[in-house]
């Protein structure tokens, strides 16, 4: 069954929805986007080829070239402007993938359910070798292996009890979890931050693949987190690619814990893997995907409003949550204002961004390029950064939106608030003056532009998609989708309509800031 989320909306001259009177509402604008988010939405048909068709989207490889390629032209087919594959330098080389076989062939042969590790050395044709079951919880466990691993493939360390699951993968955020969230209150200045205590490791990723290379070793397993076939990877190490390493998997417990518990039976196991990998030095020139829909007012036009997503991905499923989901809900509110014949006060730009599983790189890159930087506790900008109204990301799967993160910025709330309006009935009524990380907007917060993450509801994303084999198309929620397009394109549109600017931030009183042509004379706040 099909829901319906939207009122029949026969536009009407007359606001549809309540509005602040401090901060107007383009109630009739908005009621169009969200008709034809609804109504007429391409954006499934975005998801499907991005990763039915494109695949995974790994930083530097020749599928996210592709892949950018067609979402460019699809973005000019629109009649969106000045749209380029804007490039920016990486250090480490392009990976890709192009055949993975794992099977064991004695004492009982059966398929190892398994996913290539990113950035891995292949196997030059297909290898054959004796499985051995390696334990090292320190370093010098590794004194007992010396001359037996050659020709082996290493299961490096013991399988984790797999429990049975009492409680559902994907879930919706309630209404006492959205209250808690904006009943929240930043801590007092000069508090104390969390501390976290990590596991500790008896041997780095390095530390291991050097071993097993000066072993002679012909491959190695390693027990991927997950259960039910999920497998979670870990992205590799590209810039690790070069040093000493052998062929690596990451493997389905299932499968791992069946190997291991033979070989502790003291039943020899045989294992045939063939893995196909290139890699690709021209991956060391990125770029990230931008177009515009030019402004129209004269006195705003060169003032800028963004909306953006990342558009790598990992290597084993084909990043549909992570990130074709924020990349397609990007590209439809586009097509939408194209569609529409919107004409902007503000220029509105879109930004897709690679890299950023490796760091952030491209968006990182890109605001360097354009707004400025930060060198220890100096802030250069350049011109740019004064005209940007804000940037808006989103990159927590294919959940629904329900609210927005301020990034600690207090003079963003009544405005968000008045423009939650519109989906207060689809759930989408909580702002929070929290902070949220791990994506690409934080490469605007540091430099006073505001760049904000959405509040989505997490589904599967922790605990069956995110970095995982699991990753498709299968995962997504066309209904969540439309609507996150629609909210998206309304807020991108009421920032490009609005008079102002977005309220912005203070600068940290520590900083030195140095706007544009200006020599730095000391510490200044920003207005």
């Amino acid at each position: 069954m099909t829901r319906r989320w939207i009122l029949s909306l026969t536009l009407a001259a007359t606001p549809l929805f309540a509005q602040s009177p401090a901060e107007p509402v383009d109630a009739a604008t908005i009621a169009r986007i969200i008709t034809e988010a609804s109504d007429k939405s391409q954006v499934m048909a975005t998801m499907s080829w991005l990763t039915d068709v494109g695949g995974q989207r790994l930083t530097g490889s020749p599928e996210l070239r592709r892949s950018a390629e067609w979402a460019a032209a699809q973005l000019k087919g629109w009649g969106v402007q000045n749209v380029a594959l804007e490039p920016w330098q990486n250090s480490f080389r392009g990976w890709s993938n192009q055949k993975l076989a794992v099977r064991v062939t004695a004492p009982t042969a059966y398929p190892v359910l398994a996913a290539p590790r990113a950035w891995s050395v292949g196997t030059n044709g297909a290898i054959s070798g004796a499985a051995i079951a390696v334990v090292v919880d320190s370093a010098s466990d590794t004194l007992k292996y010396k001359g037996q691993l050659r020709g082996k493939i290493v299961l490096w360390g013991r399988p984790r009890t797999v429990p049975a699951q009492f409680t559902a993968q994907a879930t919706r955020l309630t209404d006492e979890q959205l209250a808690t969230m904006e009943a929240y209150t930043p801590p007092p200045s000069g508090a104390p931050g969390q501390n976290f205590n990590f596991p500790r490791v008896a041997l780095g990723n390095a530390d291991i693949q050097r071993f097993l290379a000066s072993e002679g070793a012909a491959g190695l397993f390693m027990a991927a987190r997950g259960d039910g076939g999920t497998i979670f990877t870990d992205n590799g190490s590209p810039k690790d690619a070069a040093a000493p390493q052998v062929p690596t998997v990451h493997v389905a417990i299932e499968s791992y814990g069946r190997i291991w518990r033979t070989l502790d039976q003291k039943v020899p196991v045989t294992v045939e893997m063939e893995m196909q990998n290139s890699f690709h030095d021209d991956g060391m020139n990125q770029f990230s995907i931008v177009g515009e829909i030019p402004g129209t007012d004269p006195k705003l036009k060169d003032e800028v409003v963004m909306l953006g997503a990342h558009f790598d991905s990992w290597q084993a499923g084909t990043g549909a949550t992570d990130n074709a989901a924020g990349s397609a809900v990007m590209l439809e509110a586009m097509r939408i204002f194209r569609a529409l014949d919107l004409k902007p006060r503000r220029t509105i730009r879109i930004g897709l961004w690679s890299g950023e599983e490796q760091g952030l790189l491209g968006s990182r890159a890109y605001v360097k390029a354009h707004f400025g930087e930060r060198r220890g506790d100096t802030l250069f900008l350049k011109p740019e950064q004064a005209k940007l109204a804000g940037y808006f990301n989103v990159d927590n799967g294919t959940g629904k939106i329900r609210g927005v993160y301020q990034q600690m910025n207090a003079g963003v709330g009544p405005v968000f608030r008045a423009w939650m309006a519109p989906f207060a009935e689809r759930g989408m009524k909580t702002t929070t003056l929290q902070n949220t990380g791990g994506t690409d907007h934080q490469a605007f917060d540091p430099l006073g532009i505001p760049g904000f993450q959405f509040i989505q509801d997490g589904l599967e994303y922790n605990t069956r998609t995110h970095h995982s084999n699991m990753d498709t198309y299968e995962r997504i929620q066309a209904d969540d989708m439309k609507h996150n397009a629609a909210v998206v394109a309304s807020f991108v549109w009421q920032t490009a309509q609005r008079e102002a600017l977005l309220p912005r931030k203070p600068f940290d009183s520590k900083l030195i800031v140095v706007p544009p042509a200006a020599p730095a004379k000391g510490k200044k706040k920003a207005a």
